[in-house]
């Protein structure tokens, strides 16, 4: 036990500069993977990969040693779509970049129809809300740009980025977000199939090379999405997830569902057409006419049906990113089995985003981990180390350290000058 918090301490105050070469002993392995979990097992580290996994693995002279006990380890954990990077506090307009609201600057059609707007351009590696997101066990994002209070169906671009304090996002995790439904219907005259004749008419100007909704930019960021693209949708009626299925098909998206508060209604249709969702559990009450039929199991039934399950929240995720667990603990609550509730945090998101290294306790994956006290699924469980490509991150943010002033006894100045 000593040795444990002794290497965490010593871990949480060094600024890594390369990847840690060590060796997890005893823990409780939750792989995310096809092995499930493994109890009393060792994870050799280096050179930042996963090198082997198994019990009794010999320690190679010189490598750090952290005794789990018993502990469990699971990979890092997926913050859900957010705006991490892009977003430092809500209440100021000037570090809040996730919204495109061009107004009167362009005309309307163009404020409403932008998707070559990259959210990746404005990310922020040493946003001091990653920390606070990171030592909750969270170690990668997908940026998504804002809902329909930017005035935009077609939002724009993200991409996925791990929090680590690099600035260049995830090869191939590039996605196009849409929205849709009551919420959107504003912006589409007024009413949802207002939504559909104007995405077939912005395709039709991507396939064509017509302006009748896009500018040329975003005629050519839309054909990179057509035949093959990632595409996610924000809705969760279950009309309207119908709609999107049809739609997807017609143009070749690989599509994604995010919200799906009535998914599980059409939780046949989106199995056999492989398109998974990403679910906040806690809707689970008919909020306004888009969520009527939501329920607290939407997550096991989908599950049971075959279909990919991960987790996002639907309000702040990006300042209440590490609520993200208990969504995932609250489908399990309500009968989605333990693992696949790890896997909607962990391997599932990767595999939706197209991250094929990070996402799983394996050999040759990066190792991305997490060391906790207890369940990862329980609230009350505290990550104790957190490792990005072996590298392990302090575990201070400013909130600990803002507690950690506000605790310390008072002296001869105020609180506001302690360091």
């Amino acid at each position: 036990m000593k040795r444990l918090f002794a290497i965490a301490f010593a871990c949480a105050l060094a600024l890594p500069a390369a990847a840690q070469d060590l060796l997890i002993r005893g823990a409780t392995v939750h792989t995310a993977d096809a092995a499930g979990t493994l109890k009393d097992h060792d994870v050799l580290v280096q050179g930042g990969v996963i090198r082997a996994i198994g019990p009794g693995l010999q320690a190679p002279a010189g490598i750090i040693v952290v005794e789990a006990q018993g502990r469990p380890l699971t990979p890092g954990l997926f913050t859900g779509l957010s705006g991490l990077g892009v977003e430092e506090v809500s209440g100021e307009s000037a570090t809040v970049d996730a919204n495109l609201a061009l107004g009167t600057l362009v005309p309307p059609h163009e404020a409403t129809w932008r998707p070559e707007f990259d959210l990746d351009l404005a990310f922020n590696p040493r946003s001091m809300v990653i920390p606070v997101a990171r030592v909750e066990g969270l170690t990668f994002t997908v940026l998504a740009p804002g809902s329909t209070t930017g005035g935009s169906l077609l939002a724009g671009q993200g991409s996925a980025f791990v929090l680590d304090g690099s600035p260049a996002p995830l090869a191939g995790t590039r996605s196009l977000f849409v929205n849709l439904g009551g919420d959107a219907s504003p912006l589409s005259g007024g009413s949802r199939a207002g939504q559909w004749m104007l995405l077939e008419q912005a395709v039709s100007d991507a396939r064509n090379g017509s302006d009748e909704l896009l500018t040329r930019a975003g005629r050519a960021a839309l054909a990179r999405y057509l035949n093959g693209g990632r595409v996610v949708f924000h809705v969760d009626r279950a009309a309207d997830i119908r709609q999107t299925l049809a739609f997807a098909r017609r143009h070749g998206l690989r599509a994604v569902i995010a919200g799906g508060a009535e998914a599980w209604q059409v939780a046949d249709e989106l199995r056999a057409a492989d398109v998974p969702v990403l679910l906040d559990p806690l809707l689970n009450l008919p909020y306004d006419f888009d969520r009527i039929g939501a329920r607290m199991d939407n997550a096991a039934l989908l599950h049971r049906a075959g279909v990919t399950v991960a987790f996002s929240q639907t309000g702040d995720a990006t300042h209440n990113a590490r609520k993200v667990r208990q969504l995932a603990g609250n489908a399990v609550a309500a009968g989605l089995p333990w693992e696949a509730g790890l896997a909607g945090l962990t391997s599932a998101p990767a595999r939706i985003f197209g991250i094929r290294d990070r996402g799983r306790i394996a050999v040759g994956q990066v190792a991305d981990l997490v060391l906790w006290s207890g369940d990862p699924l329980e609230v009350t469980s505290l990550a104790q180390q957190v490792w990005l490509a072996g590298k392990p991150m302090p575990m201070r943010s400013r909130q600990t350290e803002l507690r950690d002033r506000y605790l310390a006894p008072a002296g001869d100045l105020p609180r506001a000058y302690v360091k």
